[in-house]
């Protein structure tokens, strides 16, 4: 049986500065800065708030080269296991499209977009100006999002604390919303001798709430409600 493998981007795309009349694309994970050549940009891109199969993403960055008329000696397939590398990729894989999914994003974290409407404003100037997303998709920035019981407690977890997903699942499996300090988060999360940050994704997966956390996750990724980043 072959594996299923799926893709995702991690990071914020910010630009910063320029170089002569280039802008300088850039995407920050956990505070630290990564630049991109424009191959590299347009794959990020393209894996930008999508969940996405190895055929799906040279599909979509075919379209791309063809709308840009940019070319590289490097191959797209290279050029995906390079950011893979440097984590601005993130790669799940499975027997199934759900084991791949949930390897994906089990230890990522999971970052909400800021409700600030000031910062959203800076994003929508950003998309529109930079990224010249057409004004029928940027305007959704705006747009209040509906979000079901599940999703709003993934929301209200990760507003109160960085969280991975591993992490969101079992707080929500433990029906814990709120805590007072860390030591309590803590508590929740790591209480007996077995469970560490580093199997915490496998101690999880058995849980009751695991697929409806995931489903709430990737379903709040896609609506553009959150991004994903490392530690």
């Amino acid at each position: 049986m072959m594996n299923t493998n799926l893709y995702t981007a991690v990071g914020k795309f910010h630009v910063k500065g320029s170089i002569g009349s280039m802008r300088c694309p850039l995407v920050t994970i956990g505070g630290r800065e990564f630049i991109l050549d424009m191959q590299e940009m347009m794959l990020w891109t393209v894996l930008n708030w999508r969940i996405l199969t190895e055929d799906e993403i040279y599909l979509l960055y075919e379209k791309k080269v063809q709308e840009t008329g940019f070319m590289s000696a490097r191959s797209a397939e290279e050029c995906v296991r390079r950011l893979v590398q440097r984590g601005l990729i993130a790669k799940g894989s499975g027997d199934t499209g759900a084991d791949a999914l949930y390897d994906l994003l089990s230890e990522l974290y999971v970052i909400p977009i800021s409700e600030n409407l000031f910062l959203r404003m800076i994003s929508f100037i950003r998309l529109t100006l930079f990224s010249r997303l057409p004004y029928s998709i940027t305007k959704k920035i705006f747009s209040k999002d509906k979000r079901n019981d599940n999703e709003k407690k993934v929301m209200r977890l990760a507003n109160r604390a960085i969280l991975s997903t591993a992490e969101i699942i079992k707080c929500i499996d433990q029906n814990v919303l709120s805590f007072t300090t860390d030591e309590d988060l803590l508590n929740v999360l790591y209480h007996d001798e077995y469970t560490t940050s580093d199997n915490i994704a496998y101690a999880v997966r058995s849980l009751p709430q695991c697929r409806p956390v995931i489903t709430s996750i990737a379903n709040l990724y896609l609506r553009k409600q959150i991004i994903f980043e490392r530690s």
